[in-house]
């Protein structure tokens, strides 16, 4: 299938010069987009919680964080001027493009970041070269943030570039109890083995916000420039860099990608900017971590971000979304020039060509180093694994999760935090509806979910024979208009517990509904079956439920691009490969169903003991867009009904299976069907409580 490249494919990310004229192709096309008086960068017409002039501000101010330091690693940019002049007619109350005085929890102040930050770094050629009245005005509007209330979260960050920049050049309005007020706050969010909250106790959240997007990142950034003025906290940041580095190197596969996991994922290669920022800070690097280990995991990710085609618009602007456009995935602060704050993953531009991160060779991603299949993280309840065959070519990296949640209204926040795992390879799907008004699972995006329908409301008649079971008794005449699907969203006593072969595994507790309760192990792969992961369930239920069960979603087309046909036996995957199917297609055997594409091989399959809710597998088909990765996927997913349970335990044992392809090739890589053809066995332990 024919479809046009990224404009970027040909860049091959492998030098300083070939990082800048990245940028600069980033940078240019927003030329075209930029207001008279250069203050405003508008980019499309979707909206946002927030009003339309502060979306204009964050497509004017995002792509500071890349202009800022090209300039301060002594590169030139020909539209510099352009930014110049925005700052000027931003904060000029008199301007027609002024951005506004700011208020209390104002967008204003996220974009306030990248503009201190360009002070503190690039003052010669941007602050230097602006008029006197430019100055002042520019100066009060920056200021005007340190008596507003801001959220307690990594926003306080963002007040503390300000005044970094208010420092660095001098200004009256910077307000140094105010800096050290942020700083003793921000504080308070750390828990320990380098890792931060995104806000105070009881909040549940540890994605990308406790690293590259912002707490990480910020924390390095000011180890750099505050290190003569706050030398003890300066080192207490590094000291936590080392620490997480350990445990953030799980998060990237050998080919460059990040695992999709929680919010403002359309921020793309922001994700891997920590590893930019350990430069940036000189960073004594932990053991066994090198300078071209780093340069490794911080290149081959941008490297992959250049070649997904989806990401950039025709004209080379970015997209509002993740590897193609997609709304459903988006949050309500995502405007179009949000995206930009991938440019935070350019920091390492403002280091000369001398700095061990740019003198190193680049090395491949040390999967030797980490010493183990799997690796469980505490703080965030992660256990990631970069699960291998012996075959090298065999290898997934994901993480199982458990115990996360948003701590505020998010679309989407259940698929972003509470799915049982997440992969670097398959990403996630979100939901587009709940399936209210009919079945509509197609449209929930149940992958890596036990997704759960209160049938108690059902009218008979409906004729909906996509719910349940297949051949259930009456389960084509369950017409389910009242309730939609669940999943899980809040864990309760989520935990670690010990398994008798010394791993570790998760576990916890959640309530779909009020009179259901579902108690969730998962299990991490082992050398006897290491693509394979373990889900096993415990239900309790006074209510009659419809379950969906999902595996990882893949991609749902042939070759030719037509969707997948069926086949018969696992042998007829190979029977095709010189024809449009190139040996593609699902199989549904009963309780197992296994997808094959181009995007890899993914499958489930029943290993639930005998007296347990039968479960019978089919390939869904979910609804356009719902996946993170393809636009047209396909979920192998186990379906039943459970009856309500009288007190008693309904278990559940579920394997998830997948290989995914690897980069520039299709299909899973040769060898796939043997690992298919093992089993996982559920540990001793679990086992003597299902017994």
């Amino acid at each position: 299938m024919w479809s046009p490249p990224s404009p970027f494919a040909s860049n091959p990310l492998q030098t300083r010069a070939d990082l800048q004229q990245f940028l600069t192709g980033l940078l240019d096309p927003l030329a075209a987009h930029t207001s008279p008086g250069g203050a405003r960068i508008h980019l499309g017409h979707t909206g946002t919680h927030f009003d339309e002039t502060a979306a204009h501000l964050e497509g004017f101010s995002r792509p500071v964080w890349g202009l800022a330091v090209l300039l301060a690693g002594g590169g030139a940019y020909a539209g510099v001027r352009r930014w110049v002049r925005g700052f000027e007619a931003g904060t000029d109350p008199a301007h027609d493009e002024f951005w506004g005085e700011m208020r209390d929890r104002d967008q204003r102040m996220v974009e306030c970041s990248a503009i201190g930050f360009c002070l503190a770094v690039a003052k010669e050629q941007v602050w230097d070269a602006m008029s006197d009245s430019g100055k002042a005005n520019l100066e009060r509007w920056l200021g005007g943030m340190n008596d507003k209330q801001m959220p307690n979260t990594n926003w306080l960050w963002f007040r503390v570039f300000s005044n970094l920049g208010l420092s660095r050049v001098g200004s009256s309005y910077f307000s140094a109890e105010r800096l050290k007020a942020d700083m003793e706050h921000l504080d308070t969010f750390y828990i320990g083995d380098g890792w931060s909250r995104d806000g105070p106790e009881g909040v549940l959240q540890l994605d990308y916000y406790s690293s590259s997007f912002a707490i990480q990142f910020a924390q390095l950034i000011y180890s750099k420039l505050a290190w003569n003025e706050d030398r003890e906290r300066c080192e207490n940041y590094r000291e936590r860099a080392r620490l997480f580095a350990r445990d953030f190197i799980w998060y990237f596969d050998p080919e460059g990608r990040a695992i999709p996991f929680g919010r403002s994922l359309t921020y793309r290669f922001a994700m891997s900017s920590f590893w930019g920022a350990c430069a940036f800070a000189d960073l004594e690097l932990p053991a066994p971590l090198t300078w071209g280990m780093v340069k490794g995991l911080q290149l081959r990710n941008i490297r992959w971000w250049t070649k997904q085609a989806g990401a950039y618009n025709v004209d080379g602007t970015l997209t509002i979304g993740y590897v193609y456009p997609n709304m459903a995935m988006t949050e309500n602060y995502n405007s179009p020039g949000s995206p930009y704050w991938c440019c935070k993953s350019f920091i390492t531009l403002a280091l000369p060509e001398s700095h061990p991160f740019w003198a190193a060779s680049e090395e491949p991603y040390p999967l030797d180093l980490l010493n183990s299949l799997t690796k469980p993280l505490h703080k965030p309840f992660h256990i990631a694994t970069h699960s291998s065959s012996t075959s090298s070519a065999l290898t997934h990296s994901y993480i199982l999760s458990s115990g996360q949640r948003c701590s505020y209204a998010v679309k989407n926040s259940a698929a972003k935090y509470g799915k049982f795992a997440y992969s670097t390879a398959f990403g996630y799907s979100v939901a587009v509806s709940n399936g209210l008004g009919g079945p509509g699972l197609e449209e929930v995006g149940a992958d890596s979910v036990l997704a759960l329908r209160d049938l108690e409301h059902a009218v008979l008649g409906g004729g909906n024979a996509d719910v349940g079971a297949a051949g259930a008794a009456g389960a084509a005449d369950i017409d389910l208009e009242d309730e939609g699907w669940r999943v899980r969203r809040r864990v309760y006593d989520a935990r670690f517990e010990a398994a008798g072969t010394g791993a570790e595994l998760l576990r916890g507790l959640w309530r779909p509904y009020p009179g259901v309760e579902v108690e969730t192990w998962l299990v991490p792969p082992t050398p006897a079956a290491p693509l394979w992961h373990l889900r096993v369930h415990r239900i309790r239920s006074t209510r009659r439920l419809a379950a969906a069960e999902g595996g990882w979603a893949g991609d749902g087309q042939r070759a030719d691009g037509r969707h997948l046909d069926a086949v018969g036996a696992v042998a007829d995957f190979g029977a095709g490969r010189d024809t449009h199917a190139r040996g593609y297609g699902v199989l549904e055997a009963g309780a197992a169903v296994l997808a094959v594409s181009k995007s890899g091989a993914s499958g489930i399959v029943d290993l639930s003991p005998a007296g347990a809710a039968a479960r019978t597998g089919r390939a869904l088909r979910t609804d356009a867009n719902t996946s993170l990765m393809f636009p047209r996927a396909v979920v192998p997913t186990l379906t039943a009904e459970v009856a309500p349970t009288g007190g008693a335990d309904v278990w559940w044992v579920t394997a998830v299976f997948g290989v995914p392809a690897r980069e520039g090739e299709q299909g899973p890589p040769e060898g796939w069907e043997a690992e298919w053809a093992k089993r996982p066995v559920v540990p001793e332990e679990i086992a003597k409580l299902m017994a």
